[in-house]
């Protein structure tokens, strides 16, 4: 089969991690070698780098230049390789969450964002201002879409909260709106309405990847 880039989206209480098991399992029942990682996250580094995203006070460009930096590393050392080598690579959350947490969410420039998104992104030989240089982007993003107010509900009862986890509802309702910017302007975005209960949700998974000709 050939490479395939799958990403997860969604606010924070979204339950898209919670798909992911069950979403392996059937890409491999469908003969495909899966390479299941995350961001921020995926290698020594990044993991790293991911617990002072997630845990550290920073400044909006502070934080977004450490999520590229582990993205970077991420691409180079997980990412790229496995899709070079024809695998399926199941990742939970990619570039699209930083436009929606650190640009919409937390008003970041979204001009910087994609700055850093060309030069981290760009082949890896193509030069960081080589405007005609292609981005690696997923093939298809399942977007969890589910009200702010609901995810909130559900993130009273999880663990003890990260520093995004911990923000009012006012903020995933900036980060609702930027995942839905991003999955206007991208046709590789799948929308799922998250606020089904988990069969249903299941079912638009299963359904999306047969439209899209992942599953057999």
């Amino acid at each position: 089969m050939s490479a395939l880039f799958l990403t997860l989206e969604g606010i924070d209480g979204a339950g898209k991690s919670s798909h992911l098991d069950a979403l392996e399992r059937l890409l491999r029942e469908q003969g495909r070698t899966v390479v299941r990682t995350r961001e921020p996250g995926g290698t020594p580094l990044a993991e790293t780098l991911r617990g002072l995203i997630l845990d550290q006070p920073t400044d909006p460009l502070t934080e977004s230049l450490l999520v590229f930096a582990a993205r970077r590393d991420h691409i180079v050392r997980v990412i790229q390789p496995a899709l070079d080598a024809g695998h399926t690579v199941l990742c939970d959350r990619f570039t699209d969450a930083t436009f929606a947490y650190q640009g919409s969410g937390r008003g970041f420039d979204p001009g910087v964002l994609a700055r850093l998104e060309r030069w981290v992104q760009a082949g890896q030989g193509a030069a960081a201002d080589d405007g005609g240089a292609p981005l690696l982007q997923p093939d298809l993003t399942l977007w969890f879409d589910l009200p702010p107010e609901v995810a909130a509900a559900r993130l009273a009862d999880a663990r003890v909260p990260d520093k995004f986890e911990a923000q009012p509802v006012a903020f995933f309702r900036r980060v609702a709106d930027g995942y839905a910017q991003r999955a206007a302007a991208a046709p590789r975005f799948a929308r799922i309405d998250a606020q089904q209960p988990r069969e249903a949700v299941w079912q638009q998974i299963v359904d999306v990847l047969a439209a899209r000709g992942v599953t057999r």
